[in-house]
């Protein structure tokens, strides 16, 4: 069992900046990659970023790539994901997944927190 609870969400203005953090409890936190997720109102959950187990390999989605940047301390069992020159459409509920191994899709992610709200101003 894994235990994920994200938080840093808040409302920015668009242009401007937030840090997500995913606390992590339960298994090993290292032995397994991270992902990131979000979810916008009437639309289906998509991929942001993934974080391999070491953190020497990270992955985006194409519309978040150059602005976000995914991380994670293994020794503090928290991954995070640093969103810069937010814009409107980043405006979503983000969630953090765990999986074993690697993957983008949100089926091949076991466990996953309750979410947290981005709001991006316009």
């Amino acid at each position: 069992q894994v235990q994920l609870v994200e938080s840093g969400g808040g409302l920015v203005q668009a242009g401007g900046s937030l840090r997500l953090s995913c606390a992590a409890s339960g298994r090993t936190f290292s032995s397994y990659a991270m992902g990131w997720f979000r979810q916008a109102p009437g639309k289906e959950r998509e991929f942001v970023a993934a974080i391999s187990w070491s953190g020497g390999s990270t992955y985006y989605a194409d519309s978040v790539k150059g602005r976000f940047t995914i991380s994670r301390d293994n020794a503090k069992n928290t991954v995070y994901l640093q969103m810069n020159s937010l814009k409107p459409e980043d405006t979503a509920v983000y969630y953090c997944a765990s999986v074993e191994g690697w993957g983008y899709l949100s089926s091949e992610y076991d466990y996953w927190g309750q979410g947290t709200q981005v709001t991006v101003s316009s």
